[in-house]
Protein backbone atom coordinates (compact mmCIF):
# COMPACT_ATOMS: atom_id res chain seq x y z
CA UNK A 1 0.00 0.00 0.00
CA UNK A 2 0.87 3.71 -0.69
CA UNK A 3 0.58 6.36 1.44
CA UNK A 4 1.06 9.89 1.63
CA UNK A 5 3.54 12.06 4.24
CA UNK A 6 1.14 14.21 5.90
CA UNK A 7 4.07 17.42 6.22
CA UNK A 8 6.37 15.93 3.11
CA UNK A 9 4.14 14.99 0.53
CA UNK A 10 6.36 11.98 -0.47
CA UNK A 11 4.50 8.94 -1.25
CA UNK A 12 5.88 5.73 1.20
CA UNK A 13 5.31 2.09 0.46
CA UNK A 14 3.72 1.36 3.95
CA UNK A 15 3.89 -2.48 5.08
CA UNK A 16 3.33 -5.00 8.31
CA UNK A 17 6.54 -4.35 9.08
CA UNK A 18 6.87 -0.33 9.21
CA UNK A 19 3.56 -0.05 11.03
CA UNK A 20 4.39 -0.56 14.93
CA UNK A 21 1.94 -2.60 16.71
CA UNK A 22 0.37 -0.47 19.45
CA UNK A 23 1.07 -0.59 23.12
CA UNK A 24 -0.75 -2.62 25.11
CA UNK A 25 -3.20 -1.21 28.03
CA UNK A 26 -3.80 -3.32 30.58
CA UNK A 27 -5.51 -3.30 34.14
CA UNK A 28 -4.22 -4.91 37.56
CA UNK A 29 -5.72 -6.02 40.55
CA UNK A 30 -4.11 -5.21 44.05
CA UNK A 31 -6.04 -7.20 46.35
CA UNK A 32 -5.64 -8.12 49.49
CA UNK A 33 -7.58 -10.04 52.00
CA UNK A 34 -6.70 -10.82 55.50
CA UNK A 35 -3.56 -9.73 54.78
CA UNK A 36 -3.29 -11.75 51.81
CA UNK A 37 -2.26 -10.79 48.45
CA UNK A 38 -3.82 -12.71 45.34
CA UNK A 39 -2.25 -14.02 42.36
CA UNK A 40 -2.54 -16.15 39.44
CA UNK A 41 -0.41 -17.74 37.14
CA UNK A 42 0.81 -15.58 34.57
CA UNK A 43 1.64 -18.02 31.83
CA UNK A 44 -0.59 -21.09 30.69
CA UNK A 45 0.08 -24.34 31.64
CA UNK A 46 2.13 -25.66 34.47
CA UNK A 47 5.61 -25.17 33.18
CA UNK A 48 6.09 -21.46 34.36
CA UNK A 49 6.72 -20.94 38.05
CA UNK A 50 6.15 -16.97 37.19
CA UNK A 51 2.67 -15.57 39.35
CA UNK A 52 1.26 -12.16 38.72
CA UNK A 53 -1.73 -10.22 39.42
CA UNK A 54 -5.09 -10.98 38.37
CA UNK A 55 -6.69 -8.50 35.02
CA UNK A 56 -5.78 -8.38 31.75
CA UNK A 57 -5.89 -6.14 28.43
CA UNK A 58 -8.31 -3.10 28.27
CA UNK A 59 -11.06 -3.34 25.38
CA UNK A 60 -12.37 -0.26 23.60
CA UNK A 61 -14.81 1.23 25.26
CA UNK A 62 -14.88 -0.19 28.66
CA UNK A 63 -13.57 1.54 31.20
CA UNK A 64 -10.33 0.39 32.87
CA UNK A 65 -12.38 -0.14 35.74
CA UNK A 66 -15.12 -2.31 34.49
CA UNK A 67 -12.61 -4.20 32.49
CA UNK A 68 -10.54 -5.20 35.52
CA UNK A 69 -14.01 -6.06 37.32
CA UNK A 70 -14.38 -8.44 34.23
CA UNK A 71 -11.03 -9.53 33.64
CA UNK A 72 -10.96 -10.74 38.04
CA UNK A 73 -13.93 -12.32 37.25
CA UNK A 74 -13.05 -14.22 34.61
CA UNK A 75 -10.16 -15.39 36.06
CA UNK A 76 -11.36 -16.36 39.65
CA UNK A 77 -14.82 -16.17 39.92
CA UNK A 78 -14.04 -13.24 42.64
CA UNK A 79 -16.60 -9.71 42.39
CA UNK A 80 -14.25 -6.79 43.37
CA UNK A 81 -14.75 -3.13 43.94
CA UNK A 82 -11.96 -1.38 42.16
CA UNK A 83 -9.96 2.49 44.10
CA UNK A 84 -7.40 4.36 42.98
CA UNK A 85 -4.79 3.23 40.74
CA UNK A 86 -1.04 2.54 42.70
CA UNK A 87 1.04 1.24 40.46
CA UNK A 88 2.38 1.65 36.71
CA UNK A 89 4.71 -1.08 34.97
CA UNK A 90 5.82 -1.47 31.52
CA UNK A 91 7.56 -4.24 29.80
CA UNK A 92 8.20 -5.19 26.13
CA UNK A 93 9.60 -7.61 23.82
CA UNK A 94 11.24 -5.97 21.52
CA UNK A 95 12.22 -9.28 19.04
CA UNK A 96 8.46 -9.57 18.48
CA UNK A 97 7.22 -5.89 18.62
CA UNK A 98 5.03 -6.08 21.74
CA UNK A 99 5.00 -3.02 24.61
CA UNK A 100 2.50 -3.21 27.45
CA UNK A 101 1.87 -0.88 29.93
CA UNK A 102 0.02 -1.98 33.16
CA UNK A 103 -1.79 -0.06 35.97
CA UNK A 104 -2.40 -1.64 38.95
CA UNK A 105 -5.49 -0.69 41.06
CA UNK A 106 -6.39 -1.29 44.82
CA UNK A 107 -9.03 -3.72 44.96
CA UNK A 108 -11.46 -4.93 47.33
CA UNK A 109 -13.12 -8.07 47.73
CA UNK A 110 -16.69 -7.59 47.08
CA UNK A 111 -17.77 -11.18 46.47
CA UNK A 112 -16.39 -15.18 45.92
CA UNK A 113 -14.24 -17.58 47.21
CA UNK A 114 -11.30 -19.24 45.38
CA UNK A 115 -12.28 -22.17 43.64
CA UNK A 116 -9.35 -24.45 42.47
CA UNK A 117 -11.97 -25.68 39.37
CA UNK A 118 -13.18 -22.14 38.38
CA UNK A 119 -12.47 -21.97 34.52
CA UNK A 120 -11.01 -19.15 33.19
CA UNK A 121 -13.12 -18.81 29.84
CA UNK A 122 -9.63 -18.18 27.91
CA UNK A 123 -7.62 -20.88 29.42
CA UNK A 124 -4.87 -19.32 30.58
CA UNK A 125 -4.93 -18.94 34.46
CA UNK A 126 -5.40 -22.44 36.08
CA UNK A 127 -3.79 -21.01 39.51
CA UNK A 128 -4.60 -18.80 41.70
CA UNK A 129 -3.70 -18.41 44.81
CA UNK A 130 -3.83 -15.81 48.05
CA UNK A 131 0.02 -14.83 49.61
CA UNK A 132 1.17 -13.52 52.50
CA UNK A 133 4.12 -10.86 52.04
CA UNK A 134 6.15 -13.04 53.69
CA UNK A 135 5.57 -16.13 51.27
CA UNK A 136 6.08 -13.89 48.16
CA UNK A 137 9.75 -13.96 48.90
CA UNK A 138 9.97 -17.39 47.83
CA UNK A 139 7.93 -17.35 44.47
CA UNK A 140 8.80 -15.67 41.14
CA UNK A 141 6.92 -12.49 40.70
CA UNK A 142 6.63 -9.85 38.37
CA UNK A 143 6.37 -7.26 39.09
CA UNK A 144 9.38 -6.78 41.37
CA UNK A 145 7.48 -3.67 43.21
CA UNK A 146 4.50 -5.38 43.75
CA UNK A 147 5.02 -6.36 47.06
CA UNK A 148 6.27 -3.60 48.83
CA UNK A 149 3.38 -1.34 46.88
CA UNK A 150 0.36 -4.02 47.67
CA UNK A 151 1.09 -3.87 51.22
CA UNK A 152 1.63 0.03 51.48
CA UNK A 153 -0.31 2.96 50.87
CA UNK A 154 2.48 3.97 47.90
CA UNK A 155 1.74 4.69 44.47
CA UNK A 156 4.96 3.76 42.09
CA UNK A 157 6.30 3.61 38.55
CA UNK A 158 8.26 0.48 37.25
CA UNK A 159 10.15 1.66 34.18
CA UNK A 160 10.53 -0.51 31.12
CA UNK A 161 11.72 -3.80 31.29
CA UNK A 162 12.28 -7.27 29.11
CA UNK A 163 9.50 -9.70 29.23
CA UNK A 164 10.29 -12.87 31.51
CA UNK A 165 8.68 -16.25 31.19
Amino acid sequence: MRKLHPRKGLVAEVTAESVPMPIRVAARAVLIHEAHLLLVNAWPGPDSDLWCAPGGGARMHESLAEGLKREVYEETGLGIDVGAPCLVNEFHAPERDFHQVEIFFRCTLASGVIDDDWPDPEGIVTRRRWFTRAALRDIRLKPGSLPDIAFSTGVAYDALEKIVT
